[in-house]
């Protein structure tokens, strides 16, 4: 099961005990996902279209439990009156008047990513949409968003207005919102994890490089000690720069730290550092004739 469907199995568990959050949560559901129809018979019905079993199963569940409405009973419309008057037109924004408090804002997500909600695979990628038929749903669906402090972009892909989220804090946030918190734990280790990794990369980047960087300045330290040998004799070099010549011949991979310790007494690292400068400055003016 992907990541995206286990968000989906946990909300649809969360039942609101309040009737109002219920409405408001069915009114998603509707307006995102459900339709008005008639049988063969003239009678009303009401459905979900979508292909998760557990979506269906809460839409029902809240149908029953506000309206007293049972899974595949047609009705006439006096008897639906209640609910169309309720839930609205489902071609338009959910009525603000069933998104009054905070609480029923809470259902109204949880409602319309039952709906239309989909996520990533937080260990490949932080991305949480909501793909809405029209622009006028993604803006309100953007709205109720930002009021608990969480900042959502609208796209136009194709035909559907996306309203997304890529920021793993985001997501977390909107997790907590919904009412999913097992799947928010979930999400946090992941990020823990990935976290972790990260770092542990960008500390092992970094010594590599560091070590690279040593390793060239050393091999080039090495190279201009030699040229000098060879064109200018280390009998003519004053007795700091001789020893210090002789003394990274013999440790050519050795840190300049490890190389003051070499001395008799030893130098720090700027010192050794100091020397082999003009060992390279001396080299350069030798290669170019000076």
């Amino acid at each position: 099961m992907s990541f995206s469907s286990e968000v989906k199995e946990e909300l649809a568990k969360h039942i609101s005990p309040a009737r109002h959050c219920q409405i408001a949560e069915l009114a998603a559901l509707m307006h995102f996902c459900g339709q008005y129809g008639r049988d063969e018979n003239g009678r009303y019905t009401i459905g979900f279209q979508t292909e998760n079993e557990a979506v269906v199963r809460k839409g029902f569940t809240i149908l029953k439990k506000t309206f007293n409405i049972e899974n595949g009973v047609s009705r006439q419309e006096k008897d639906l009156r209640g609910i169309f008057q309720k839930i609205g037109n489902l071609d338009e924004p959910v009525s603000r008047m069933l998104l009054k408090s905070t609480c029923c804002q809470r259902a109204f997500l949880r409602g319309a990513f039952l709906s239309v909600g989909s996520m990533s695979d937080p260990k490949k990628s932080y991305h949480l949409e909501f793909d809405c038929t029209d622009r006028a749903k993604a803006e309100q669906l953007q709205e109720v968003i930002g009021a608990f402090g969480i900042e959502s972009k609208i796209i136009l892909r194709k035909k559907y207005y996306v309203v997304y989220l890529k920021e793993g804090s985001g997501i977390v946030d909107l997790l907590n919102v919904c009412g999913a918190p097992v799947s928010l734990m979930n999400l946090e280790n992941t990020r823990i994890l990935k976290e972790m990794r990260n770092s542990v990369n960008r500390r092992v980047n970094c010594e590599t490089a560091n070590i690279a960087k040593t390793v060239n300045a050393a091999a080039r330290q090495v190279e201009d000690i030699e040229y000098i040998r060879a064109h200018y004799g280390f009998q003519n070099l004053p007795a700091a720069l001789r020893e210090m010549a002789l003394i990274r011949l013999e440790n050519p991979d050795t840190p300049l730290k490890e190389l003051g310790e070499c001395f008799t007494p030893p130098i720090g690292k700027s010192g050794v550092n100091h020397r082999l400068r003009k060992l390279s400055e001396l080299a350069e003016k030798l290669r170019s004739g000076s």
